[in-house]
């Protein structure tokens, strides 16, 4: 029966880890939409930082593939630099 017990656990925390990588993955694709959306040099500086930490704990936690992180940092430094 503990066992039960200790299986049934182990999948309740699986799946709020699933929502909260969920969460936070909409998270950063609402900040790399805002951020493409700026048109404000000040603003998107103030941004870039705090949307690129994002990708990182994103690429980190292996919720996306570190290549497309690095290619979505990439595009959004050169979309601040054109600003």
């Amino acid at each position: 029966m503990a066992n039960h017990k200790s299986s049934k656990k182990r999948i309740r925390q699986s799946i709020t880890k699933r929502a909260h990588n969920r969460l936070y993955h909409k998270t950063a694709r609402n900040a790399v939409k805002a951020l493409r959306n700026t048109s404000e040099k000040s603003a998107a500086e103030a941004l870039l930082p705090k949307v690129t930490s994002m990708l990182d704990k994103l690429a980190k936690h292996n919720i996306i593939h570190k290549n497309k992180a690095g290619n979505l940092k990439g595009a959004l430094q050169l979309h601040v630099n054109a600003l």
